[in-house]
């Protein structure tokens, strides 16, 4: 599916609105998002909305996460091209197709979600963007996905009340896990881990607010 015009003009002034704010600071993440149509990813409804920095709602009490949001964590997440990535929640998909761009044909994006429905729309919404290096399961997110572990890079796309010993086990050595933890419906905190031979290091990264992580290990 094609953006009009229009469409990509309103990508590109979102884009440089985010690199004048200092929230996109490479040239691989400028592009990765400029590369998705993020209206593909929305609701009929609230497609005009698409390129306001502002998350939508998908249904299932979910929702797209606001463009800076995803800026922020493809930042800080440092794909490298080739990297097996686990997304924890798929939503509509949108987030999963900007990674798909920074990890590159020979990576692949694994994504779970537990919401048949947004998982039916994520999958069906990749393969009319007609992205090849994403798998959507349908399944309980909060377990990881142990299948197809060890993951160079896993991320939380709603927030959790910790990260479990289980889902960090599935992170390669030297990979980094992008976690939001917090409490349900206040103030949370983006929290970086990376795995450095034995032990875990962790940054306190920004204050944001997700939707609750649901499932065994979850709220």
């Amino acid at each position: 599916m094609r953006s009009s015009g229009s469409d990509e003009a309103k990508r590109a002034r979102l884009v440089n609105d985010l690199k004048e704010e200092g929230i996109i600071r490479s040239r691989r993440v400028e592009e990765a998002i400029l590369a998705v149509n993020r209206e593909l990813f929305t609701d009929t409804p609230l497609k005009t909305c698409a390129y306001l920095d502002r998350p939508l709602p998908i249904g299932g009490g979910q929702t797209i996460s606001a463009p800076h949001m995803v800026a922020i964590m493809a930042e800080e997440m440092l794909c490298k091209e080739g990297d097996r990535v686990l997304e924890i929640g798929s939503g509509s998909g949108y987030h999963a197709a900007v990674v798909s761009r920074l990890v590159g044909p020979e990576g692949h994006v694994y994504s779970v979600e537990r919401v048949h429905e947004l998982a039916v729309r994520a999958e069906r919404n990749i393969n009319e963007a007609n992205i090849g290096n994403i798998t959507i399961i349908e399944g309980d997110g909060s377990l990881g996905y142990p299948e197809k572990a060890p993951y160079d890079r896993i991320y939380y796309t709603c927030a959790a009340p910790e990260i479990p010993d289980l889902v960090m086990d599935q992170l390669a050595r030297g990979g980094i896990l992008l976690g939001v933890v917090g409490p349900i419906g206040s103030v949370q905190r983006l929290i970086r881990y990376t795995k450095e031979g034995g032990r875990v290091k962790e940054e306190k990264l920004t204050r944001c607010v997700f939707v609750p992580l649901i499932g065994e290990l979850g709220y």
